[in-house]
């Protein structure tokens, strides 16, 4: 096998239901050895997943989950194009159950992977984040802490049969390198290979985001048929050359779409870290193919760290945000001046910050020094006011959402259209943890219809 296909199913939890219809489509009709990847997870998913399986412990696997696949398993498995996603959350055996009910129900049999390990809030993985987290707060205020996994743990599963493998915590990358190193036999160790992988992964990561969504500014940057676009497909090869296209359908592929998502969360060029590598594209290049197509060369890598990150998630009180619209000439100031009423009225003890968007929301700041400073841009007739509250205990946020509550008879004139809402808030941090602390777990479940 000289080369293998690799697509997007999603690239975050919400993303488009139907996006992997057309994927499984092109992949299908390929004749090639393929995989399709579904990214759902981001630190705040994982925290929220979390927290439903608190509340019931056969959920906290991705909401979407049935929604994602069932029109596509059977096709999947029929076509042996294998699935790899992370949507088993903060449950992969939940995950698995779901996936193996809908295989019954579309008449599939099918090898199931489950990947966890992740998972480090029991007593064993609490003592490591002590030892090795200087700001880890208290212990009964985590919501959740899962180690970011590579790529091994996948392809153990894959090398035992799965055909559909359903992980928790790993990094977005590995759902694409974990079947390139079972197709291929590449060595764990074989860094400038898992380097290209690893970047082939990071272009896939985030579904449309290299296809033209994400990128569209219409008259700079046109995008045909944004409402239809075709997620994407990497052709790679079993040296980790790699080709981005995408799935019939609206959307793009050319270099600045391609650049802008192989720049995407890095830091440094010459050093993406991930658990199974080092990635380095400072030498990366792009050629454009013509027919929505970009060939990637120049990815090399580096020994992978000693380290596993793991991100952390804890009790940050509640948030409160209250909005208001104002209407008519002097709009901006009666809502400014709703603000500072609102302001002088709220308990002491609370962070508060004041948006009026349309003129000034997207570049406030939650410490009010945009605010003090006075609203720029042009005057506007038509403004909302959104005033956001954010304190350790409900009630003293549900005290200042009164005063925005009061704003219809005892503030500025011309207010209306209030709108209330009160949410628990989650805070996060992160820290690195020897490799060696965590323990992945794999598991194989046989999943046959009757």
């Amino acid at each position: 096998m000289e080369r293998m296909l690799i697509g997007a199913g999603a690239g975050y939890s919400g993303d488009r239901i139907d996006a992997p219809i057309a994927v499984v489509r092109d992949l299908r009709t390929s004749g090639e050895r393929a995989a399709i990847i579904f990214e759902t997870l981001g630190e705040r998913t994982l925290a929220l997943a979390q927290l439903r399986r608190r509340e019931n412990p056969g959920l906290g696997y991705e909401p979407n989950l049935r929604a994602l696949l069932a029109p596509v398993l059977k096709d999947c498995v029929d076509s042996n194009i294998t699935i790899i996603g992370n949507f088993g959350a903060a449950n992969p055996p939940a995950a698995g159950d779901i996936i193996g009910k809908l295989a019954a129900e579309v008449g599939a049999t099918l090898c199931i992977g489950i990947v966890s390990g992740d998972d480090m809030l029991g007593p064993e993985g609490l003592d490591v984040l002590r030892a090795c987290c200087d700001n880890l707060p208290d212990p009964k205020s985590l919501v959740s802490a899962n180690a970011y996994l590579g790529a091994e743990p996948i392809v153990e599963a894959l090398d035992r049969g799965a055909q559909v493998v359903a992980t928790g915590r790993v990094a977005d990358p590995s759902l694409t390198l974990a079947p390139l190193i079972h197709a291929f036999g590449w060595s764990c160790r074989d860094w400038d290979r898992l380097g290209r992988g690893t970047m082939a992964g990071h272009l896939l990561e985030c579904g449309a985001q290299v296809t033209g969504g994400y990128f569209a500014d219409p008259g700079f940057k046109d995008v045909p048929s944004p409402e239809s676009i075709g997620y994407p497909i990497a052709s790679i090869d079993k040296d980790g050359q790699f080709v981005i296209g995408k799935a019939r359908g609206g959307g793009l592929v050319d270099r600045r779409t391609v650049t802008e998502q192989l720049l995407y969360e890095v830091h440094d060029p010459a050093a993406y870290l991930t658990p199974d590598v080092i990635a380095d594209i400072s030498n990366a290049s792009l050629v454009e193919l013509g027919g929505d197509r970009v060939r990637v060369d120049g990815v090399t890598g580096h020994a992978r760290p000693d380290t596993l990150k793991v991100t952390v998630c804890f009790d940050g009180g509640w948030l409160g945000e209250g909005e208001i619209s104002y209407y008519g000439p002097n709009a901006v100031a009666r809502a400014r001046l709703a603000g500072e009423v609102v302001r002088r009225r709220s308990p002491p003890n609370i962070r508060m910050r004041c948006d009026v968007i349309g003129v000034l929301s997207v570049l406030a700041d939650d410490q009010g020094a945009a605010w003090d400073a006075g609203v720029p841009g042009e005057p506007s007739e038509d403004v909302r006011l959104r005033v956001a509250f954010s304190a350790p205990d409900k009630a003293t946020v549900e005290r200042a959402l009164a005063e925005v509550e009061a704003l219809y008879c005892a503030g500025p004139a011309g207010g209306g259209g209030i709108r209330l809402a009160l949410r628990p808030r989650i805070a996060a941090t992160s820290c690195f943890v020897p490799r060696d602390a965590v323990k992945a777990k794999v598991e194989i479940v046989e999943a046959r219809h009757a």
